[in-house]
């Protein structure tokens, strides 16, 4: 199908283009022009631009999808408590319909904050797989791997048949990864066979680094040192590795990133939420490390909401440095954008608007209240923006999302099945 968005704002994202009113053409799931419409091009359908800004879907490059069944289940506690006490035990009793229909709200609510690329590290990842397909998103799934609870090394099969279902499936918007899960729950001999298996499908590593105190002592006393040292010695980066949190950092640890090209996935809401500290984003961005943007799980979050992400990440190191002018409005769009796409690996498909890349698009209803004058369309993004003003979204080319509705299911049945879901695990929890 042959799509015009006519007149409309565009914030491209590419080249520090500021924004600038234009035309947009979509056909077979790509952008095909930017700015004036060719008089050969002849479209099947066109969406007015007026009042809207379009910009490139935002990226959330760390969550647990399934988790959506525990919001609001285990709060105000620390990390390992939070896992060992409340956490895992649920884990252990969650089903694939479970799976299913929590992927698809979290999806849901995704699509409603203007997310069109996820990242997911979880488990009975074939549901949630089948749940991106229906949803229309794109995504790196990975199946979490626990290195203590998969002695025999099974989970390195379901991998490579993950791999062998879905990877580039669904329209190529589907993309398999290899997520050891920590080094605090997998062995170095563990984690080394996951690098292996990365390296020989050729798919990124993705996988939780330095995200408390605690991990970080506990390794430099059970390894004198820090979990990316530790990492390094082993040749876990030889393969192409996106590290979640790395909330503390010590000198060394930002060399042996940049050195390795290790993408950083900062979750500004759950490392606050988790009482787990302040990532050193500007840090990491000066010494030249790729930072993309997570929302973690709905669980540690406890929404799945982007931009509310993209505001608070950029208010908390303002805060934090003392400084107004670290992480500017249009860098912190770049860490949920372009950057993400560079750590997921797909950066030549997304994370900006530019001819011959998908057609991943959200469009922003500039006609609020709360974003009224219009003086800076970046700033707006950055700290006036809501979810609700998220009107449309395409994701690979399709409306997936139309005048605030979702078009690839019904959210409400999803709604009304989570709920129903949800009480049944906690009653098995509790037999």
């Amino acid at each position: 199908m042959k799509l015009l968005v006519e007149k409309v704002q565009i914030l491209s994202m590419a080249n520090h283009q500021l924004p600038y009113e234009g035309n947009i053409g979509i056909e077979d799931g790509n952008i095909i022009f930017l700015g004036d419409i060719p008089e050969s091009f002849k479209p099947d359908r066109t969406l007015n631009g007026n009042n809207l800004l379009a910009m490139p879907g935002l990226i959330n490059a760390h969550t647990h999808m399934g988790m959506s069944l525990l919001r609001n289940y285990a709060d105000d506690l620390p990390l390992m408590t939070w896992l060992s006490e409340k956490i895992w035990p649920v884990e252990a009793k969650i089903s694939k319909e479970d799976i299913y229909y929590g992927s698809l709200l979290s999806m849901a609510e995704l699509i409603k904050s203007g997310c069109t690329t996820f990242r997911d590290m979880y488990f009975q990842m074939d549901e949630v797989a089948k749940a991106t397909e229906l949803a229309g998103l794109r995504a790196n799934l990975g199946q979490g791997l626990v290195g203590f609870s998969d002695p025999s090394l099974v989970g390195f099969d379901q991998v490579r048949e993950l791999y062998n279902k879905w990877h580039s499936k669904a329209e190529g918007r589907i993309r398999i990864e290899v997520a050891p899960h920590a080094p605090y729950t997998c062995s170095t001999t563990y984690l080394t066979k996951a690098r292996d298996l990365a390296m020989e499908l050729n798919v990124p590593l993705h996988i939780h680094l330095s995200e408390s105190v605690q991990e970080i002592n506990d390794s430099l006393s059970n390894h004198e040192m820090t979990p990316i040292a530790l990492m390094d010695s082993i040749g876990l980066f030889d393969a192409k590795v996106s590290a979640a949190h790395c909330v503390h950092l010590q000198e060394q640890d930002f060399e042996i990133l940049k050195k390795n090209n290790v993408s950083v996935l900062y979750n500004p809401s759950s490392n606050l939420k988790l009482g787990n500290g302040f990532a050193q984003v500007t840090k990491m961005l000066k010494c030249g490390i790729n930072v993309a943007l997570g929302t973690d799980g709905a669980s540690s979050n406890n929404n799945l909401n982007m931009l509310e992400e993209i505001h608070l990440g950029a208010l908390v190191n303002k805060g934090v440095e003392g400084d107004p002018t670290v992480l500017p409005a249009y860098q912190m769009l770049e860490i949920a954008t372009i950057n993400g796409a560079k750590a997921l690996g797909i950066e030549k498909m997304v994370g900006t608007l530019e001819v011959g890349k998908k057609a991943d698009i959200i469009f922003i209803d500039l006609d609020k209240s709360h974003l009224v004058p219009l003086h800076n369309l970046v700033s707006m993004v950055v700290y006036s923006a809501a979810a609700s003003d998220i009107k449309h979204v395409i994701c690979n080319g399709k409306i997936i999302m139309e005048n605030y509705k979702i078009t690839t299911f019904d959210e409400r049945e999803v709604i009304q099945k989570v709920k129903q879901l949800s009480e049944e695990l906690i009653k098995r929890v509790n037999e």
